[in-house]
């Protein structure tokens, strides 16, 4: 009689231990950052920032800028420079992807503003802090953010 006395008593507290080790897992869809520009929805990342935008079904995390190389504000260049970001994106019935989306179109150097992604268009629309010839470049790192517009595939987008 002791041994199932003790059996169930250690059952019945083994099952409230674990009750209140459960986490408390609610799913809350965060609000994605987002603001109008010329009609177009930019949704803004920090780095590192990962968002599911449920408009679109789908996962999207900023990695990081993979290149750099855009004329500093008081600087006077030859060339523009680029600025490349890489996205990790993910449709609800997709494997996850990393997309190199650039902040100029230029085939001949495969800098692509707009990538395609599951039936969207993805641009970048935004990349910053701008560059300053008097911070270090390890300064930007870690502190970007960007604006991707994404729109349904062929639908004109209209970024700066």
């Amino acid at each position: 009689m002791f041994y199932k006395n003790f059996l169930l008593s250690l059952g019945i507290l083994s099952l409230f231990n674990c009750q209140s080790q459960k986490i408390k897992t609610d799913v809350t869809t965060e609000k994605a950052e987002i603001h109008k520009k010329n009609s177009d929805e930019i949704i803004y990342f920090k780095e590192g920032e990962n968002k599911f935008l449920k408009d679109y079904q789908m996962n999207v995390t900023f990695k990081g800028i993979s290149e750099d190389s855009r004329c500093p504000k008081d600087v006077q260049c030859i060339w523009s420079g680029v600025a490349v970001a890489q996205i990790e994106v993910m449709g609800t019935a997709t494997r996850p992807m990393i997309l190199q989306i650039s902040s100029i179109d230029d085939r001949d150097r495969n800098y692509h503003k707009t990538v395609n992604f599951n039936g969207y268009d993805i641009s970048l629309a935004d990349v910053t802090p701008y560059p300053v010839s008097s911070k270090k470049k390890n300064a930007l790192k870690s502190n970007y953010s960007i604006g991707i517009i994404i729109k349904k595939a062929g639908e004109n987008i209209t970024t700066k």
